[in-house]
């Protein structure tokens, strides 16, 4: 596999060197053994609630040893400045699935973020951010199943962070997963942006149901267990490995775990949709950072867990590292397989008089899509801004990412 930034690595600049913008950058590759890590900093402002925000990402691809040039279906976005507006900024990962889920997940990378953009840039400053929000999705959804892509049997999550001003808005498909950092008294206590949208969910249970899938276990389906048995427990305690699936009424596929996604167009027939379900939220002080991963990461740990690694950390480079190490050693601990695993941590923090800097648009596209299969290779970034912390956020920053040049 090669780096994250495409095939040919060309966004990379040497340690210390400065960008373009004349801020210092930092970016380091390295080799560990069969491990190949890429790191970088920078800070990216909020001047309208002077803030900025401190901000790293890990992607890794899965180890799988009956798959060995099986690629990183996993991608993610970071676009600063969005509409070149210095207070809006938009974070996502993507976890694509199925034969062509890598493809899934770089088109809905690239697309969602642009149409968010050029659907806000047409409408007025009084619409509703929520409404533009759901309308991208849905557009996204339909681009995809009207590209070269093949998605009748593919597709992916997607789990997003829109700031604007002092207020996040998170929008989720799938069972990728947004968790805020809020510091009570003399604890930090993960309190989860997004709920994991599977069959276990009673409500998501009932919709799917309603148009026409047959929701069942592998074991299920294949004659093993009851399959009149519609009780599954918590997603918590699934110890055996066998979730609730989506099944269409007559046929073995698509068998799906989740009960949103953007792509999937099969399962679109009995229920899964595109439509976010949209969180908003107020940063206030006591917000101290959020996450944002794919389910790699939480399959063996919980939100809490994730939070308190994070928190042990000041520099989120090394916060979304240990988490990322964590959770492969947790994966091979109880299967000979592992996830893709990405993770973006986003540290939130006062800089008492951010109006007068002036941030240059910058974007970064990280893109694993191409490589060598090495099936422990590591893709590592970061993107840090460093200060104290403090007040609420602000509005928009732009950072998504874009084809990578090929040799």
């Amino acid at each position: 596999m090669g780096c994250v930034f495409g095939k040919c690595c060309c966004y990379c600049r040497s340690e210390n060197e400065s960008g373009d913008d004349g801020r210092e950058g930092r970016v380091g590759v390295q080799r560990i053994h069969d491990q190949e890590t890429i790191q970088m900093s920078q800070e990216v402002f909020i001047p309208s609630h002077d803030l900025k925000l401190e901000y790293a990402f890990h992607t890794r691809r899965g180890f799988y040893p009956n798959s060995p040039e099986r690629q990183n279906q996993d991608c993610l976005c970071i676009k600063t400045h969005l509409r070149a507006n210095p207070n809006c900024h938009f974070f996502g990962v993507f976890d694509g699935h199925g034969q062509f889920g890598d493809q899934c997940s770089n088109f809905v990378r690239d697309r969602l973020v642009q149409i968010l953009a050029s659907e806000a840039e047409e409408e007025t400053k009084e619409e509703d951010p929520v409404k533009l929000y759901r309308s991208a999705f849905l557009a996204t959804n339909i681009e995809l199943h009207e590209s070269y892509i093949d998605d009748s049997l593919s597709g992916t999550t997607a789990i997003t962070v829109l700031i604007v001003g002092d207020t996040l808005y998170v929008a989720n498909v799938g069972d990728s997963r947004a968790v805020l950092a809020v510091c009570r008294g003399d604890s930090i206590v993960a309190e989860d942006l997004s709920c994991d949208q599977t069959p276990f969910r009673r409500d998501e249970y009932e919709r799917v149901k309603c148009a026409g899938a047959r929701v069942l276990s592998v074991d299920q389906v294949e004659g093993i267990k009851d399959p009149c048995i519609q009780n599954w427990g918590d997603e918590e305690d699934d110890d055996d490995g066998d979730p609730p699936r989506l099944w269409v009424a007559d046929g073995m596929f698509p068998g799906t775990a989740f009960t949103r996604s953007v792509g999937d167009s099969t399962a679109e027939t009995i229920g899964v949709t595109a439509e976010p379900e949209i969180l908003t939220i107020k940063i206030t002080p006591e917000h101290l950072f959020f996450i944002i991963a794919s389910d790699g990461v939480f399959e063996f740990l919980s939100s809490q867990a994730v939070v308190d690694m994070v928190a042990k950390y000041n520099d989120p480079r090394d916060a979304c590292s240990a988490v990322a190490a964590e959770s492969y050693k947790l994966w091979l601990d109880n299967e000979t397989r592992t996830d893709d695993i990405t993770i973006i941590v986003v540290h939130i923090k006062d800089t008492g008089n951010s109006a007068s800097v002036v941030e240059t648009t910058r974007s970064i596209h990280i893109d694993i899509a191409d490589g060598d299969g090495d099936a422990n290779t590591t893709a590592a970034a970061s993107i840090s801004m460093l200060s104290e912390r403090g007040g609420p956020p602000s509005s928009e920053t732009d950072v998504f990412p874009k084809s990578a040049p090929t040799n």
